[in-house]
């Protein structure tokens, strides 16, 4: 039975690595690198390549993570501060690419040689329950760990809460943000005001007329992905799993609703499609379109564009109209550190992620302005780092909108086959796109899910 159940794991492990190309550029990092990174302790590359937990006694916590310029930056520093008071702490961080990571982790379960496993492990959100779930003797349950979870924004930590325990300690911020460009849009008659906590048929309203009158698009999408449609069932709190986790997707109007409301835009232009995240990104940094609408991380990519700086302004998104639980927020990507079971000195690094990613202030402060890790830890928002102005932004204090965007994003279960909805919604999408009929192609897709998941 055991055998059994790992071939089943590595196979939806395998079907992840396919599905995590769907959030290319999400904050939580697609580095395609494969090289291996020390932390500024000088740590030799062979104690690195081990990747190995550490002993009871030592006071060194192996890393996976990826992403040399955010999630391995961020951990940097929070061994920095940690050091202060516990000079003989030290962490072996190994640089490890998201697609490598669920491949070691495949071979790991598969083999169940646990020994390979880090002291902590950083985890794609849309992958965790899928671990957790699957595999219970993977990640330690931390509930008792004396973290306050209570001061992560609640939507943040549904991700790595199973069953009412917590299996890890939030990190970076995934908040839905719309930018647009205020010049394109003062062109047209219109604030940023004007877009500001209306919903989706107003805001084709507005596109429509702003595309008559400048020929921007407010809205572009990357062809073959359901993100744009999961973020707008979240902001209302709905999802696509019923409460015993069967699918819900076939015969879903909150679903059916949403692709409506995308296939509108795109007949009116408001909504412009492109093939690649490439192109995505070059429609607001190069002008073709007049808006973004993503999670936070995209603000990175939208800075990029540095002759447009103090023409862009961000407030919150469409709500869906007509429904009784529509807000103006919601979520999309992020990420979470892990204590695996391997991890030899637990309270080592229960009180390192505690004092740190859990209670340092100083940390996000640090690296908020360097990498835009924007914090799901609740307290690090009052900080005055967090109500600077931002330039680009014409002024406004942008972190400190989007971390209130945070508390108010409603939680919704993303499943343990995420991946598995996503894929097919996707092609739902795309489906429905060329003409096929919706609700043909949501039960196709509902077919699929549960194929998937008696695989």
């Amino acid at each position: 039975m055991r055998v059994k159940k790992r071939t089943k794991m590595i196979a939806l492990l395998m079907a992840t690595i396919v599905g995590s190309s769907l959030l290319a550029g999400c904050g939580a990092g697609t580095d395609t690198k494969s090289s291996k990174s020390d932390s500024s302790s000088d740590t030799e590359k062979s104690d690195s390549a081990e990747k190995t937990s550490s002993d009871g006694d030592d006071q060194t916590l192996t890393v996976w993570a990826w992403d040399q310029s955010f999630n391995i930056y961020a951990m940097k520093e929070a061994e920095k501060i940690y050091q202060k008071d516990h000079p003989d702490f030290k962490l072996n961080i190994v640089e490890t690419p998201w697609d490598d990571m669920q491949t070691q982790l495949g071979t790991i379960v598969g083999s169940g040689n646990y020994s390979q496993l880090p002291d902590i492990c950083l985890m794609q959100d849309f992958a965790f329950q899928k671990y957790v779930t699957t595999y219970p003797d993977l990640y330690q349950d931390i509930t008792d760990s004396g973290i306050d979870f209570s001061q992560f924004a609640e939507s943040k930590l549904a991700a790595s809460t199973i069953d009412g325990k917590n299996y890890g300690v939030p990190f970076d911020n995934g908040a839905e943000v719309a930018c647009y460009r205020t010049d394109i849009l003062d062109q047209a008659g219109y604030t940023l005001d004007d877009l500001t906590d209306i919903d989706w048929n107003k805001f084709i309203e507005i596109g429509s007329d702003v595309y008559e009158k400048t020929g921007y698009s407010l809205l572009s999408v990357q062809a073959g992905s359901s993100d744009l449609i999961y973020q707008m069932m979240q902001s209302a709190g709905f999802g696509t799993w019923k409460d015993d986790g069967t699918p819900d997707i076939a015969g879903n109007e909150h679903i059916k609703q949403c692709i409506e409301i995308y296939q509108e835009m795109v007949e009116a232009h408001v909504l412009a499609v492109v093939n690649s995240w490439d192109e995505y990104v070059a429609t607001f940094t190069s002008g073709k379109t007049a808006g973004v609408i993503n999670g936070c991380w995209i603000l990175a990519s939208i800075q990029t564009a540095e002759d447009q700086s103090g023409n862009w302004g961000l407030t919150d998104m469409p709500a869906i109209p007509d429904a009784e639980t529509a807000t103006n927020y919601s979520n999309q990507g992020g990420s979470t550190w892990a204590i695996t079971t391997n991890c030899k000195n637990t309270e080592l690094a229960e009180d390192f992620l505690a004092k740190t990613f859990a209670g340092s202030v100083e940390l996000y402060d640090t690296i908020l302005p360097s990498s835009g890790a924007l914090a799901t830890w609740l307290p690090a928002s009052e900080s005055e780092v967090y109500s600077e102005p931002q330039e680009f932004f014409g002024g406004q204090a942008i972190y400190k909108q989007i971390s209130d965007f945070a508390s108010k994003t409603p939680t919704v279960d993303l499943g343990v086959y995420y991946t598995e909805a996503n894929q097919a919604l996707a092609t739902a999408v795309a489906n429905v796109s060329g003409g096929s009929d919706i609700d043909s192609e949501l039960k196709t897709a509902q077919d699929t899910v549960e194929f998937n998941m008696g695989q």
